[in-house]
């Protein structure tokens, strides 16, 4: 955030004022004491288990110029730190949030925004790195794409930013809406359509009508980018005023005024994709791409990434070059670890859902090394609805056809998980808890084994791979 008065930021955030209304404020905008930095604001948001109001005076000692709060503070006499006072923080902060973005917009920022139901934290990065070849870029850490997220990430920037990259995830119908509302994209991509959260939406078509509304919030001069591998995405195209790009793993779209598309597609012992990359229309060209994040699913991430950097003036080679070196941002998510003995722990724990246990599967599966096993502690994908029972048989008997050695499966549907696999003659385990799985594999494990760790985030099981992969390691892919 440019740094700026106390009564400017209450202008945006439709608070009153207590105390001085000319100190300077920013850079920063933090809602953990620990992060507070010198001249920062400081945003109380009250939780389930904790209250930022009461962290209010450790952000002060650490340096926070104001507070934004819904109740004040009592603080010690000598500090007189102003506080910003709204009905409600959260609601403040995105309202903060939108003034930041739509002063920066006036003076030439392009906000992007990115969603689907899996790959947008991977798209984020790879978009994130394409564009800082350019100019000034802005994006969060990791899946920052709720309500506090976004606003957050909007609020760093400032006067020399040209870019700012948001993904954006979705709960119900109208909060992609909402969330397009505080950071005006002007180019909006689209990934997929999966199962993801299909429990909050009900169908697959829901979940469809919910991350269009990111493409419906295009102004006419903007760029809707859409997956033609993926028809209920593509179809979107009839759903915004913007110009249309596309990309596709399948050969070239054959619709849009920009379309990508990717062939010649290989991949070495660590699944890290090689590809020609393909343009045509408003730009065109064609060039090699070696990625190094893991897994052949990421070639559409990184073709939503290359579209999305064409639609900005960068050339086919830039945006090639840039991809090559672009690494891996956000933990856990197809993060590979290689023990001093050789065993590869693939910690993929940070989400799961259908699709992205079956591409995290065949990716692992793919990194078999001679004479090692292929092992994979599996745990529950939530939001699935009522289907959730099918869906993680499917999973397992999936890891049974990819020829997995082991299995071991937990939280509330790991029977079906466990059942699935069985149906293919593999061991499987079903652990009790997180420890339990450790020592299974443990217990077995040599250095010519890979193992997979993946499950939705509920389940934590980043602490699985952590405890796999502990002691003297090199960290690859990150």
């Amino acid at each position: 955030m440019q740094p700026t008065t106390v009564s400017h930021l209450a202008h945006h955030a439709g608070a009153s004022i207590l105390g001085n209304p000319d100190v300077l404020i920013g850079p920063d905008v933090v809602i953990d004491s620990r992060a507070a930095t010198p001249g920062c604001l400081f945003v109380a948001l009250p939780g389930e288990r904790v209250d930022g109001h009461d962290f209010a005076v450790a952000a002060v000692d650490a340096g926070a110029a104001a507070l934004l709060v819904s109740r004040p503070v009592e603080v010690p006499m000598e500090v007189t730190v102003p506080q910003l006072v709204a009905a409600d923080t959260a609601t403040a902060l995105a309202l903060l949030a939108t003034g930041v973005v739509a002063e920066a917009v006036g003076t030439g920022l392009t906000s992007i925004g990115i969603t689907g139901s899996s790959g947008k934290t991977s798209t984020k990065d790879l978009v994130a790195q394409v564009l800082a070849t350019a100019a000034e870029t802005v994006a969060p850490a990791g899946s920052a794409n709720n309500e506090i997220g976004v606003p957050l990430t909007a609020c760093r920037v400032d006067a020399s930013t040209r870019f700012l990259v948001n993904e954006l995830g979705a709960r119900g119908r109208g909060h992609i809406a909402w969330l397009c509302g505080i950071v005006r994209p002007s180019v909006g991509a689209v990934l997929n359509v999966g199962h993801a959260h299909l429990g909050e939406f009900g169908s697959v078509d829901a979940i469809a009508q919910a991350k269009g509304e990111l493409v419906e919030a295009l102004p006419d001069s903007g760029w809707a980018v859409l997956n033609a591998d993926d028809e209920r995405v593509v179809a979107m195209a009839s759903r915004t005023p913007a110009r249309i790009a596309t990309f596709a793993t399948s050969g070239e779209p054959e619709v849009g005024e920009l379309r990508v598309w990717a062939d010649a597609v290989t991949a070495d012992a660590r699944q890290r994709p090689t590809f020609r990359l393909h343009a045509s229309g408003v730009a065109g060209g064609t060039a090699d791409v070696r990625l190094q994040v893991s897994g052949l699913h990421q070639v559409a991430n990184a073709l939503a990434a290359a579209a999305i950097g064409l639609s900005q003036g960068l050339t086919v080679p830039g945006v090639a070059e840039a991809l090559t070196r672009a690494v891996p941002r956000s933990r856990w998510r197809m993060e590979l670890v290689e023990r001093d003995d050789g065993l590869l722990v693939v910690n993929d724990a940070y989400n799961a859902n259908p699709e992205s246990m079956a591409a995290a599967l065949r990716a692992v599966a793919s990194m078999r090394r001679e004479t090692g096993r292929l092992v994979a502690v599996l745990g529950d994908m939530l939001e699935l609805g009522p289907g959730a029972a099918a869906e993680h048989r499917a999973v397992g008997e999936l890891a049974g056809r990819l020829g997995f050695d082991q299995v071991v499966a937990l939280g509330e549907y790991a029977e079906d998980l466990a059942s699935g696999v069985r149906s293919g003659g593999v061991p499987v385990t079903v652990a009790a808890n997180p420890g339990e799985a450790v020592r299974v594999v443990a217990m077995a494990a040599t250095g010519r084994d890979v193992v997979l760790v993946k499950a939705s985030r509920g389940l934590a099981l980043e602490t699985v791979a952590e405890q796999l992969g502990a002691g003297p390691a090199t960290e690859v892919g990150r």
